[in-house]
């Protein structure tokens, strides 16, 4: 697939994973990403060998997860932005691209010459693009931050996803949650952006901070909040006895898994669902004649088919539930996720060749164009491009030599 982003050119100066996964969606969407990297110590996430409890690499391959995900299809160079020796080699490489891309704080990006005025000044027709932690204006324009702090804890998301009572935070469900997020909105401003430029002549300047991705996420809440004049109350855990729809919510079964039933109408999904479970006496109780009589009785309804599923394996429940009309879903853990059906059926779990010829997969970023499945690439290993990069700038072997003795490159 040759992808909708096909001969668009784009220079990263980034770390960590919230703006690079914004580049490896680019380059899903056939792009041609450059990552620079520094000459020395590279991506700074390359140092990360053990994360949610579990090594982050397996002995004897290079084939990295957490530099994976957000880097595939980049190529590398490695470049101390700090020596004047490699400020021509930004300048050629920034006159070649159509959007750059940064997560690096402002001193940093004038110390190393990328500013939005230093940037546009070599190329006027730049997209240009920062991503934040809380954005580039107000009181914490200088302060960085990570998707647990900009995303998760300032969103709403974690307290709202704590009970009233608790007295621990319920932490991210996964690692870089909100950086994933943040990075496909990022890829959707730049596609907006290289419309306007395609239509109008004018190269936007593009800002996507992590509490503006968390708060748009979580805008129903606030949106709520800022109509009552207060904060909708942190969940408190289930009373027994709350009255309810049988047919919403998680149920516990025999082997420790989970079913969402999301069945909005009680009074059509009932007799089906007692129909497929050959409950017939079910059916026939007064207190589920109808909506208003389940919902009434929510509290035994939930009883009955907590009961019912408790007693039966996960793959017992979604076979019957697959005989009937209604909405539900497993209650997927992450290998779930890695061989969940319609995923595999959309080619959204890709497959990926390592730098030592193994295959091996990788979720792929959501969007599909003409119905073709996406194609990955691995990422680059640390400065792996450089001399390629280089000699395509017209940079000749001994001018490299002598750049790299600079400690220029890499």
């Amino acid at each position: 697939m040759s992808g909708p982003m096909k001969g668009v050119r784009v220079l990263e100066i980034a770390q960590f994973t919230f703006v690079p996964a914004a580049g490896a969606v680019l380059a899903d969407w056939g792009a041609e990403v450059i990552k620079v990297e520094h000459s020395v110590t590279g991506d700074a996430q390359r140092g990360l060998v053990r994360v949610m409890g579990l090594d982050a690499l397996v002995p004897g391959s290079t084939f990295y997860p957490i530099m994976e995900g957000p880097n595939r299809g980049k190529r590398s160079i490695g470049l101390d932005l700090t020596n004047p020796a490699s400020q021509e080699i930004l300048a050629d490489l920034v006159k070649q691209s159509d959007v750059f891309l940064t997560n690096m704080l402002p001193g940093a990006r004038i110390k190393m010459g990328i500013d939005v005025d230093q940037i546009k000044a070599i190329n006027p027709d730049i997209i240009y693009v920062r991503g934040t932690a809380f954005g580039n204006k107000g009181p914490e324009r200088l302060k960085g931050g990570y998707d647990s702090t900009g995303f998760w804890a300032r969103s709403g998301a974690a307290r709202a996803t704590t009970w009233a009572d608790a007295t621990e935070l319920t932490a991210m469900p996964t690692g870089a949650y909100g950086d994933n997020a943040g990075g496909m909105t990022i890829a959707g401003g730049v596609a907006a952006a290289l419309y306007k430029r395609a239509t109008t002549g004018e190269a936007s300047v593009v800002d996507v901070s992590l509490l503006s991705v968390g708060a748009w996420s979580t805008s129903f809440g606030s949106n709520l909040a800022m109509l009552t004049g207060q904060a909708p109350p942190p969940p408190s855990m289930p009373v027994p006895g709350t009255p309810g729809n049988p047919l919403t919510g998680a149920y516990r079964t025999k082997d420790g898994k989970f079913i969402m039933l999301t069945m909005l109408q009680p009074g059509a999904y009932w007799p089906g669902f007692c129909d497929v479970f050959n409950k017939p006496e079910w059916k026939t109780d007064e207190r589920f004649a109808d909506a208003m009589t389940i919902v009434a009785n929510g509290y035994e309804g939930r009883q009955l088919v907590a009961e019912l599923f408790g007693s039966m394996n996960r793959d017992e429940v979604t076979a019957l539930l697959s005989q009937q009309e209604g909405q539900w879903a497993i209650v997927a853990d992450f290998w779930d996720i890695a061989q969940d059906e319609s995923l595999r059926a959309n080619g959204l779990v890709a497959k990926v060749t390592d730098a030592e010829g193994v295959e091996r997969e990788l979720i792929a970023s959501p969007v599909l164009f003409d119905e073709e499945n996406p194609t990955l690439t691995r990422a680059p290993q640390f400065a792996e491009h450089t001399d390629e990069i280089l000699t395509e700038l017209g940079i000749d072997f001994e001018k490299q030599i002598e750049l790299k003795i600079a400690g220029a490159v890499t």
